[in-house]
């Protein structure tokens, strides 16, 4: 796992980020400015925001105008399922569910369509720890 992940950071640098928080206090914040700040393109995707990071939010993945590699889900685990349905959709990479956000169903079906998938890891984390290894 650890290789996939290793490669997941290296070849992919545009990840949509759906359920950004405008909220500093709030953990898709604080993981999306830490990658932000490693050199990430981040995207955030929130309905109900313009803005986070200083970089325009958008309703859904679908209405995102560029190209998206990894789908970051910062969801209940059951309102993955049509966030995955979108990064299908749009042909992303990479879904990533964050910590504490496990859908095995959601897996399979994005890895059946060709997707990679990491869950209930947090990608600060992941991120952080392979850079001390």
């Amino acid at each position: 796992m650890n290789e996939n992940i290793a490669e997941i950071f290296k070849k992919y640098k545009k990840i949509a980020v759906v359920g950004l928080s405008p909220k500093p206090e709030r953990p898709s914040h604080g993981v999306a400015k830490y990658l932000k700040e490693q050199g990430y393109k981040i995207i955030p995707v929130n309905p109900g925001v313009s803005e986070v990071l200083g970089e325009k939010a958008y309703p859904d993945i679908s209405s995102i105008p560029e190209t998206v590699e990894i789908v970051d889900i910062f969801r209940r685990p059951e309102e993955v399922m049509p966030v995955i349905d979108e990064a299908i959709k749009i042909g992303a990479k990479v879904v990533w569910m964050q910590e504490g956000v496990i859908n095995g169903e959601a897996a399979r079906k994005a890895e059946s369509a060709g997707l990679q998938v990491v869950m209930d890891r947090c990608m600060y984390k992941e991120h952080a720890r392979l850079q001390k290894v």
